[in-house]
Order: structure tokens, then sequence, then C-alpha cells
């Protein structure tokens, strides 16, 4: 029987502008805090085993070797260290290999640590480097980016099933309103419907980035770290830490065709779906047992799309929750409780374990006043890869 995984520390910077510092700062910042929380700090030579999740720091920073940088940088000598990269969804990829690493036996106490710096280059040269994970002939050559494939889908779903601009910035108010207090987050600001979509001056201030999207429906360009602490909840070590562990209850990944137009039905994520259904078989749950979940709002119609891809609701009806508030904090089932990408910010490396350390605050009930769960049992995060091609789901438990 493989072993059970939990998570003893976490750790997280401010997300937002860190450009005039060293990436392997910013990471080791998130790894420390995360040690520190586990009491683990000066212990840190005895890790068995550092796992690195890191989009494009090649073409960002002009680092590579990222991980091996991290081990130099924390005086962790000889301790093993190796980089997952996997596009948006390299951070839940890092955890998900740090899973493996403990569940095969080879090691009981694994630091995960994903990170980016992307504010080093122009927001268009970020743009342009996200875009490189598209098919080189069939779509970056013809000039589409993330934002495009965004544009397009939120479209489709218009069309289909009725979504206005309006429950677009419905999510916004929501996200910035969990935002704004959250310490760790880029946009620390409340935002009002009729700022961004019911008053005279609503169109200058939430202009459009990819039409039918505004700036209010993406996500800003940020940088920063996040960091877990993963033990073998079923060896001795657990022992040595101060926090008890939320336990890894399911965590799985899946795939779609590389060039969206290939796929039967573009408004299928069909990875999101499959890897929500062997995160639940395997941590035998389904999706009324979640009690708030974390999903990957690069553009705010993915949280919708999301939702319902991993059975929240219904298809095309998701944003008739969020005009209920059923996804708010006092919710029947609160969504993106950090402020999600669209306000906590996006350092595409980090975001995965971002996602993963919200699911400990919450479940430890360390969240902000004014943004706490009540009483939450199974908390879920997707991290979201390309448009849709490589997925992991994550669901944590409290003990």
């Amino acid at each position: 029987m493989a072993a059970r995984v939990g998570i003893v520390g976490i750790g997280h910077t401010r997300f937002g502008n860190s450009s005039e510092y060293d990436l392997a700062d910013v990471m080791a910042y998130a790894a420390t805090d995360a040690l520190q929380d586990a009491g683990y700090l000066e212990k840190r030579k005895e890790i068995d085993q550092v796992i690195v999740g890191n989009m494009a720091s090649g073409l960002f920073v002009h680092q590579s070797a990222v991980a091996s940088s991290l081990i130099s940088r924390m005086d962790m000598e000889p301790v093993p260290a190796e980089l997952v990269e996997n596009g948006p969804a390299s951070g839940a990829s890092a955890i998900k290999i740090g899973y493996m690493a403990i569940a095969s036996g080879m090691c009981d106490v694994v630091l995960v640590v994903g990170g980016e710096v992307m504010r080093k280059v122009s927001g268009w040269m970020a743009t342009d480097i996200v875009a490189t994970m598209l098919h080189q002939e069939a779509e970056y050559n013809m000039g589409l980016t993330l934002p495009s494939f965004g544009g397009m889908f939120t479209r489709l779903y218009m069309e289909k099933y009725g979504l206005t601009e309006r429950d677009l910035a419905l999510l916004a108010v929501k996200n910035h309103d969990n935002g704004a207090k959250n310490k760790y987050a880029h946009i620390q600001a409340p935002v009002n419907i009729e700022a961004i979509a019911d008053g005279p001056e609503a169109e200058v201030v939430n202009n459009y980035v990819a039409e039918p999207l505004r700036m209010y429906s993406t996500c800003p360009v940020s940088d920063g770290a996040a960091a877990v602490l993963l033990v073998n909840m079923d060896s001795p070590r657990v022992k040595d830490f101060k926090k008890k562990p939320i336990r890894i209850a399911g965590i799985a990944s899946a795939t779609d065709t590389h060039c969206v137009h290939n796929r039967t039905d573009p408004l299928q994520l069909n990875a999101v779906r499959i890897a929500a259904e062997k995160a639940y078989k395997m941590a035998g749950v389904g999706p009324k047992d979640i009690s708030f979940a974390e999903l990957h709002d690069a553009f705010s119609i993915l949280e919708l799309a999301i939702s319902e891809e991993v059975g929240f609701f219904e298809r095309g009806k998701s944003y008739l929750a969020v005009r209920n508030g059923e996804t708010r904090i006092d919710g029947r089932l609160p969504i993106n409780t950090s402020g999600g990408l669209k306000s906590k910010g996006h350092p595409v490396g980090a975001t995965g374990v971002s996602q993963v350390v919200e699911l400990v605050r919450q479940l430890r009930g360390e969240a902000e006043p004014g943004r706490q769960v009540k009483d939450p049992k199974y908390g879920m995060a997707v991290n979201f890869g390309g448009f849709g091609n490589n997925v992991v789901a994550v669901i944590c438990a409290k003990e």
C-alpha cells in the first residue's frame, strides 16, 4: 500500500513585481517560509528531495538550472534537486512528482517550490513567451496567444449558454473582494460592479484585452513563488514537524489535443474532466464533498468552464451560480477564496503550488478574517496548462 502523503509546511511570497530580485532569491524566500512554518529550517539538509516547478526562466530572466541554483542559495548541498516544466501547470506537476517520490518509498520528506519572475520583460514580451507553448506552425506562427484563445472560448460560451460581459464582471468583483483580504495577492483592491460594468466610465476603466474579454476578466503578469513541504505520514519522521499534516487525498493529471482546433468540441475541456475524475476516485470523494476550490482563472471564463467540468455545476449553468452568490466566501461552494489568478496573480511556475498553499491555509483555518471558509473538510485545486493541454487536479483533506 502506498504511503499517505501530507503537507506539513507552506510558504509564499507576495505576488506582484519582484523584478529587482534574482529568481533564486524569490524561490528561496518561499522555501524558507515553508521550512519555518514546519519547524524544519535547521534540519533542511535532512530533506530527501527538492522539486522545483518553473515554466520559462531561461526566457524570462536568462537563468536555467534553477533547481541547482536554489539549493546553493539555501546552503542545502548535497540534497538532490530536479526541475519540472509543464507550462502554467508546472507548480502542481512538481507537487505530483513530489507525491510520487514519497508514495514510491524513495523519500520521506520532499520540498516543492514553484516560482517565476516575469516582469523583467515587457508585458508584450511576457505574452509572447507564454505563447511559445502553443503549436509552433498551426498556432504561434499564426499570431495566436493565450488571451486570444481565451477570447474565442468566451465568445463560443456566450453564444451557446447566454453568458454576458456583466457576468464576467461579477466574477471579477467576487475575486477582487477575496484578493483584497489576501496578504499574498498581487492586486489587493476591491472593485464594484458600477465601476467595471454598470457605470458611465466602465468601458474606459475595463477596456477590451481580447474581445469579449476585458481587463478585469484577465489576470495580471506577476512575479512570485510558493512552497510546500511534503512528508510520509506513515513514517516516524512525521513527528519532527510542528504542524499537523494536511493530507493530499487525491492528485491526478491528464492531457488533451495540443492544437485546440483539432478538438471535437472546443468548449469541452477533457483534460480537466479526466484529471478531476481520477483525483476524486483516488480521494474516495465526489464533487458534493468539496468544501471550496481554487480554479485556474487566468481568464475569468475558465473559472466557469472548469467548475462545470469538475462537476460542481451543470454545463452552461455556472454563471447563474455566480449571479446567485453561491461561489462567494459565504456561499454554498466558495471558489477562488485566494482571489484566484485574477486578483492574487499568476507567476506561471508558482501558481499550482500557490493554489495548494491556499487549500492548506483554509483547511488549517489560517486564512485572513473575512476570507476563511467555515469548517472546510476537502479543498480542490485545478492547475491548467496551455489552453487545457495539460491539467493537474489536487484534493486536500483535513484529517
